[in-house]
């Protein structure tokens, strides 16, 4: 009996997908549950299982474009054997390769072949620098470059010749020393087909430039108060949770709670309309192997620090082995994208649509800054939010941004709304 693969649909709005790897060899016996493919979308990389055991027969090839449900192998499921096959045809060269006859060929063929080349050594031409005149007169009289040399070689050079040289040997065009660089050199270019995901994600950021009246605004955080807390407990975290404790957490604490002063940051618009969310669902920007994605933190504001971070990883990890799966990047009210890990000082992060803003952090420098009348050298990081302007305002933007600012250089205030300690014990 003939089974054929065919696509799975990935998801809604998904028409089509690029077949990515196969997991497989064409003709190869494969078992039944076996993954034989892996397909990209343009939101994941999904892998497709065999439905039966049988041979495999490719209809597609990696690259291709496929519509959903289209055929890209069969499988013969009276066919077996296939992989006995192989293993034995795999197996015979590798004794012949370890039969003595062989062994002892092996090294008479290379001594050959190397002593060949010396045989054919020739010696270096060298091109003289003539003018053009005296090219000249050397093509009437039938003079080569080879016969000045040879001239030159057995003349006897006097006391003017050395006088001559020592006068013009600045003249003379030293030879270019070559630069120390890992290029290869040459004209060529190589053309790579884009992947789903990275067009799709190409679209994505062109829409948003033409859809979206965004803006960016900035300030910077000093970091003091939050890496003191880390150095302090950072063993101590790590052993009771067992999990580091990263900068995200903060972070990403100190948005849902400027959140609840600010809600217009987590809005969006839908039609007509303007959706005001009673959650924070923060999407977190992860590096992955085939492009940028960005998985789903949910209920980001009832969560803890140590909580967060068990999020973060588990959501690196799946990324990092592309088992990202689209219920782990859909929806999201806010995103945070951090490009300090790659030693970005300061950029404009683009709006991850259709959300209303993205917060941008950067790389932590030591900077000398006034504190209290005091010129105090400190750790700082440069933070960018860009936001959509139909949505919110630049004095809710600024805003939002001071308060992220003021719960990170006083950690104490993210238990607290938002209020000093001591203004919550006076009822303030």
């Amino acid at each position: 009996m003939i089974v054929e693969v065919k696509v799975p649909s990935p998801g809604e709005s998904i028409s089509e997908v690029q077949l990515a790897n196969w997991l497989v060899e064409d003709g190869q016996q494969v078992e039944k549950d076996q993954d034989i493919v892996e397909i990209d979308s343009d939101k994941a990389t999904l892998s497709i299982v065999a439905e039966e055991s049988g041979k495999i027969k490719f209809q597609a090839a990696e690259g291709d474009t496929l519509a959903v449900g289209s055929v890209i192998a069969t499988i013969d499921t009276e066919a077996a054997g296939a992989i006995v096959e192989k293993t034995e045809t795999k197996e015979k060269p590798a004794e012949e390769k370890s039969t003595p006859k062989v062994e002892a060929k092996a090294p008479v063929e290379p001594q050959k072949k190397e002593s060949a080349p010396a045989k054919k050594e020739t010696p270096a031409e060298v091109e003289l620098t003539v003018s053009p005149l005296a090219r000249k007169i050397m093509k009437q009289e039938g003079v080569s470059d080879q016969e000045l040399l040879d001239f030159f070689k057995h003349y006897r050079f006097g006391k003017e010749d050395v006088q001559f040289y020592l006068e013009n040997k600045g003249n003379v065009p030293q030879p270019k020393t070559p630069s120390v660089t890992s290029w290869p050199g040459g004209r060529g270019a190589e053309h790579v087909k884009m992947s789903m995901l990275r067009k799709k994600l190409a679209q994505r950021l062109v829409s948003v430039k033409n859809e979206t009246a965004m803006l960016t605004t900035f300030n910077e955080v000093n970091m003091t108060p939050i890496m003191e807390i880390r150095k302090k407990y950072k063993e101590v975290f790590q052993q009771k949770h067992g999990v580091g404790l990263g900068f995200m957490s903060f972070f990403t604490k100190a948005v849902t709670e400027a959140m609840k002063l600010y809600p217009q940051v987590n809005s969006q618009i839908s039609g007509d309309e303007f959706i005001s969310y009673k959650y924070v669902d923060v999407s977190v920007a992860v590096s992955a192997p085939k492009g940028l994605v960005v998985p789903v933190i949910r209920n980001a504001e009832m969560m803890s620090l140590a909580e967060i971070e068990k999020t973060i990883k588990e959501l690196a990890i799946k990324a990092r082995d592309n088992k990202i799966t689209l219920e782990d990047m859909e929806g999201g009210t806010f995103t945070i994208s951090n490009g300090g890990v790659f030693g970005s000082m300061m950029s404009t992060p683009i709006i991850n649509p259709p959300q209303s803003a993205i917060l941008g952090m950067h790389n932590i420098v030591e900077r000398p800054i006034a504190v209290n009348g005091k010129v105090e050298i400190h750790p700082m990081m440069f933070i960018a939010l860009s936001y959509d302007h139909r949505v919110i305002d630049g004095r809710e933007s600024v805003g939002f941004l001071v308060k992220v600012k003021e719960m990170l250089e006083h950690p104490e205030r993210m238990l607290f709304e938002a209020k000093d300690p001591v203004e919550t014990l006076l009822g303030l």
